[in-house]
């Protein structure tokens, strides 16, 4: 227990993420192929997820339920836009009523324009590698704020860039399933920093008091021999790349050489935020290694030892680290803007860790805004199990459990600690002991 209570500013929000293709269902996108050829690891499809197109309003009622204040979501590019410039009206209605629907539960929403899914005229059209795809995404984005902009004054324009061209185009995990073409990372990463701009400076149009800002996953890469010089250089090179190339962009309007050679003119980048949204999950070990050319030839593993969720369908998922909120907030806060934990969570369907990581998520926190650093939110991933990309239905994230056949949400015991903390704003003597009474430290490691 601390001293005294951690109490956070009365402001503060509290809230959960998720995004549309891994919750609405029956979505048809560049991801929905990739599931019906068979391309994810788990061979799983989303089908009709957790039912989010048809009966969102029963998450949005356990999120009032818990005492939630923000819930962030994401729209669906495919279902407003389904052929270039041809628009979906019932769509837009659609996410009207989910809008009205938080408000009426005292639920401040923050919407996402793109999260991972492109509609398939658009990937067929060479996706983000494609120099018109800034055009095609700043008229997607004009589009859904003259229609929201009502409802809506906080925008995430990208959800993870750094994720999707790494494992579009690395690690071919993600659609489009390249490999090893980091040319083609960097091009693509060029072009959504730009279609983020437009659609930053399209947003300010349009509604000049919005906040707009994008979000990365930050993960931390620990040199796997600390008195290694090559294991702290491969480490520092994954971290410049994955971490800090978007937040680079951002601040200096460009990239580090030699990829500035290849990323082009990305002065319009620069100051284009309003706030930075971090997702952060894990911890990952590196050694050096000149087998792994693909990860600057550094290899990636986690330690058996170290605390972390189920297992991936092929590999540990990661250490789950809730210091990385510190050392995530303050590697953005150079930026000097306002910073929200968008993601953090663990998957774990037997909730062996999760009250572990929650608490010391808070404690993190709490230390950050004590230092002076602006941060105004916390989003747990995620409300409910729902459809985890290659993975499928393999990894539970939520709060609260998903039988798929009856689409019934039974409420884990972070469900109840996390809605506690909320309710409390902070971590108080009454808070702390039912998350301690919950997580057996023994129990953090995977046997």
């Amino acid at each position: 227990m601390p001293d005294q209570p951690l109490i956070f500013p009365p402001e503060f929000l509290w809230g959960v993420s998720t995004s549309a293709h891994q919750v609405e269902g029956d979505n048809h996108n560049q991801w929905t192929e990739w599931e019906n050829v068979g391309k994810t690891a788990s061979g799983d499809r989303s089908g009709i997820a957790c039912d989010w197109w048809k009966n969102a309003e029963r998450d949005f009622d356990l999120a009032r339920d818990l005492g939630l204040n923000a819930l962030r979501f994401s729209v669906e590019w495919s279902r407003i836009e389904p052929q270039p410039g041809s628009f979906n009206q019932a769509a837009i209605e659609r996410y009207r009523e989910m809008l009205s629907g938080l408000h009426r539960r005292g639920i401040k929403p923050l919407v996402t324009l793109h999260h991972f899914t492109n509609p398939i005229w658009f990937e067929l059209a060479g996706g983000f590698l494609s120099d018109r795809s800034v055009m095609h995404f700043e008229r997607f984005a004009r589009r859904v704020i003259e229609d929201l902009e009502d409802l809506c004054d906080t925008w995430v324009t990208f959800n993870e860039p750094n994720v999707y061209c790494t494992l579009g185009y690395l690690v071919g995990e993600f659609p489009p399933g390249q490999r090893s073409r980091l040319g083609a990372t960097i091009r693509v990463l060029a072009n959504i920093a730009r279609a983020h701009a437009r659609a930053y400076r399209v947003i300010h149009q349009l509604q000049p008091h919005a906040e707009v800002g994008w979000t990365d996953n930050y993960i931390v890469f620990q040199p796997a021999d600390p008195d290694s010089r090559f294991d702290r250089t491969v480490a520092g090179w994954q971290h410049e790349l994955f971490n800090s190339s978007f937040l680079r962009l951002i601040e200096r309007g460009a990239l580090i050489f030699p990829f500035s050679l290849i990323s082009g003119d990305l002065k319009e980048v620069k100051g284009t935020c309003d706030f930075v949204g971090l997702n952060v999950y894990n911890r990952a070990h590196v050694r050096f290694d000149i087998k792994f050319p693909a990860s600057l030839f550094g290899h990636i593993f986690i330690p058996e030892d170290v605390p972390q969720g189920d297992p991936g369908v092929n590999h540990a998922y990661g250490e789950a680290y809730p210091h990385a909120i510190y050392l995530a907030s303050q590697n953005a806060a150079r930026l000097k803007k306002p910073i929200y934990i968008l993601e953090n969570g663990v998957p774990d369907a037997q909730d062996r860790i999760r009250p572990w990581l929650i608490t010391n998520a808070v404690r993190e926190m709490h230390a950050l805004i004590e230092q002076g650093i602006d941060l105004r939110g916390y989003f747990h991933w995620s409300l409910v199990d729902n459809f985890e990309w290659s993975e499928g239905w393999r990894l539970r994230f939520g709060l609260c459990a998903l039988d798929r056949e009856t689409q019934q949400r039974i409420a884990r015991p972070s469900a109840q600690i996390y809605s506690a903390i909320v309710k409390a704003n902070g971590l108080t003597e009454e808070v702390t002991p039912l998350a301690a009474s919950t997580c057996d430290p023994s129990e953090n490691t995977v046997r």
